[in-house]
């Protein structure tokens, strides 16, 4: 299932949406980078590519993430 989560950045709030498979995880790779999850969405927000919206590019990190074995 869908649900949309709520976070500030730089200042500002905006929201996505993930499946809770993928929220889990994002919140398992902040934890063992001793990063809170407003950091680590901050971190992949700055990356991503301005025609990716957050809720895919959040995804994609995590994909990447765990076939990297991390």
């Amino acid at each position: 299932m869908i649900r949309k989560h709520s976070v500030s950045l730089h200042g500002h709030r905006t929201s996505f949406s993930l499946e809770y498979e993928f929220y889990t995880e994002l919140t398992r790779i902040a934890d063992a980078r001793d990063l809170s999850l407003a950091a680590l969405i901050a971190e992949i927000d700055d990356g991503r590519d301005g025609e990716i919206n957050l809720s895919s590019a959040i995804r994609l990190f995590v994909l990447a993430e765990v076939k990297a074995g991390r």
